[in-house]
């Protein structure tokens, strides 16, 4: 089941109105908090943000869909959440592969909650800082945006190697994926028989 769920999530860039639960932000968190960390040093600290001003304020600070930079979601279908992920450097100068697997756990439990995400890197980090008013000693690594769906991307095969992804023309969003054959090999990187 659970591969399932990852072959049917997929980052979704546009959102209903509907406010996202309390509970399910923070269990969200949880699940980043339960994740691995490498040594257990456990480094992330998390800002989760859902009122109304600081929404605005923060979406104003996010890059979306970059190989369609028209297909950025309006004010009426931003996000209704964002989970920002800290490092404390206080704890670990950098944070390895940790903020990733946060990020996934997070995304995971949101889509099986009925959300959407998109896990943003293209973020303005010091405006972010100044909005949300981080320490210094926390470094903006990532922010997983989240909402109910508005839109209904679908994976696709890469053609002629290109990976971007695209707009059909009733304005469907398809993902090209590469081909599990194109990126495995077993026990070494050689020409398999």
């Amino acid at each position: 089941m659970i591969y399932e769920k990852i072959v049917e999530r997929r980052t979704i860039r546009r959102y209903t109105k509907e406010p996202v639960p309390k509970d399910v932000l923070e269990k969200c968190v949880d699940a980043a908090r339960l994740s691995p960390s490498g040594m257990n040093r456990q480094p992330l600290k998390y800002i989760i943000v859902d009122d109304k001003e600081s929404l605005a304020e923060v979406f104003g600070t996010t890059s979306w869909a970059g190989y369609l930079p028209d297909y950025e979601p309006s004010e009426k279908e931003m996000p209704r959440a964002y989970i920002i992920v800290l490092l404390d450097k206080e704890i670990r100068k950098n944070c390895g592969h940790d903020a990733g697997i946060a990020v996934m756990s997070i995304s995971m439990v949101a889509y099986e909650e009925g959300l959407g995400s998109c896990i943003l890197g293209a973020i303005e980090r010091a405006k972010l800082r100044r909005i949300l008013d981080v320490p210094d000693n926390l470094e903006i690594v990532l922010a997983v945006a989240l909402g109910y769906p508005a839109e209904n991307p679908i994976v696709d095969k890469v053609r002629n190697g290109d990976i971007k992804y695209w707009l059909d023309n009733n304005n469907l969003l398809h993902v090209p994926k590469r081909e599990l054959k194109d990126i495995v090999k077993w026990n070494g990187w050689r020409i398999n028989p």
